[in-house]
């Protein structure tokens, strides 16, 4: 089951030919992670993981480029400049280098004017460009500019898989594609009537933001058109809110890979984290990338989760992903129609949510009901 999943990754997710280049790549781990034995274990085996989907890989063409780089610790952070040559061309990165953008790009502190110079450099050079990415790192590369040039400028295909376990090759991988994706576009489609979202659930959050003029983007796993972009496993509809529109309290019960020994409480006012309420030892770890940045502390994301498959909560990349759950992330969405630059992006998921959306025409009408989807 296991190779023949990694197959449809190929096949079905990507649809590659014989004739594409294909980049698979992971992270490895620094002197600087202090990791428990479980996360250890875990990160050890995505490089297992990564190795032999590059290997299976070579029966479905011929030009496989494999690479590792030393992990860069944040998820939302720009992957190290020998990346961009492989995906990009050396050539194309050589002269990023020379007008002094590149180091500006991977350090998210690149003007509006320095990004147009850097994808015209990059389209005039798009040839020279990979045609798909598996990027199987610890650390997302999906909410970076490494990725969204990629795919928008060079229309590079890109399956982002961060912190994946051998377990989802089983389980939210192995999924019936064409049923996925025919429900995700659903739910999209009336996410798109929405003008405004209030969400509450059991554990005491309560928080409501507004979708005005934002697109809401389905992540459904068939990634086969140039540009297309999504986690695998697939599975959600999700959106950047109106900045500053953000009001209520997030009470977050999980980590990205473990349940929280105590609840934490965030603070939202104004589109961004407030105050961070909680002992729990993750509650420090979050104030402490906050203040790296303000832009840390913006909401977002909101996500829907659509994958019957998904059902693990102690691993962000299939518990954003369950049926019946939504998430919200924090700090940057530059990539997904917002306009927050910074090289951090964290998600946080919540179960048995009640979503309410407020329609164009002023109607209010239930998505979910304690978890239960009402309207598809």
């Amino acid at each position: 089951m296991v190779t023949k999943t990694i197959q449809a990754i190929y096949k079905i997710n990507l649809g590659i030919k014989r004739d594409e280049r294909v980049l698979v790549f992971t992270d490895r781990i620094t002197p600087s992670e202090v990791l428990h034995e479980n996360d250890l274990c875990r990160r050890e085996r995505l490089r297992d993981i990564a190795l032999l989907t590059a290997e299976i890989g070579k029966a479905f063409t011929k030009k496989i480029a494999y690479h590792e780089y030393a992990a860069t610790g944040s998820h939302g952070a720009e992957p190290p400049e020998e990346l961009w040559g492989i995906a990009f061309g050396q050539k194309a990165v050589g002269e990023l280098k020379r007008h002094r953008l590149l180091a500006q790009l991977i350090k998210k502190e690149i003007t509006d004017d320095g990004i147009k110079k850097a994808e015209a450099i990059i389209s005039k050079n798009k040839r020279s460009a990979v045609n798909a990415v598996i990027a199987l790192s610890n650390y997302s590369t999906s909410h970076t500019r490494f990725r969204d040039i990629l795919t928008r400028v060079c229309g590079c295909r890109y399956a982002s898989m961060p912190i994946f376990e051998f377990s989802m090759l089983e389980s939210s991988m192995n999924v019936d594609w064409k049923r996925l994706a025919k429900r995700t576009k659903a739910i999209a489609k009336v996410v798109n009537t929405t003008e405004a979202i209030e969400i509450k659930t059991p554990n005491g959050t309560h928080i409501t933001l507004s979708k005005k003029d934002r697109q809401a983007l389905s992540d459904d796993g068939i990634l086969t058109k140039p540009g297309s972009f999504g986690n695998l496993p697939a599975g959600e509809v999700f959106f950047a809110p109106v900045e500053g529109s953000a009001e209520g309290k997030l009470v977050l019960e999980w980590a990205p890979t473990r349940e929280l020994k105590s609840p934490i409480t965030l603070i939202i006012e104004e589109g961004v984290v407030r105050e961070i309420i909680g002992n729990e030892p993750y509650a420090d770890y979050l104030r402490e990338k906050l203040s790296e940045r303000d832009e840390n502390r913006n909401v977002a994301e909101l996500g829907i989760g659509t994958n019957d498959r998904a059902k693990r909560p102690d691993n962000i990349l299939e518990s954003e992903k369950i049926l019946g759950t939504i998430h919200i992330a924090l700090g940057d969405n530059s990539s997904f129609g917002g306009n927050v630059k910074t090289p951090f992006h964290q998600d946080f998921v919540f179960f048995r949510p009640t979503v309410m959306l407020k329609t164009k025409d002023n109607r209010c009408v239930y998505l979910l009901k304690d978890g239960i989807l009402v309207q598809i």
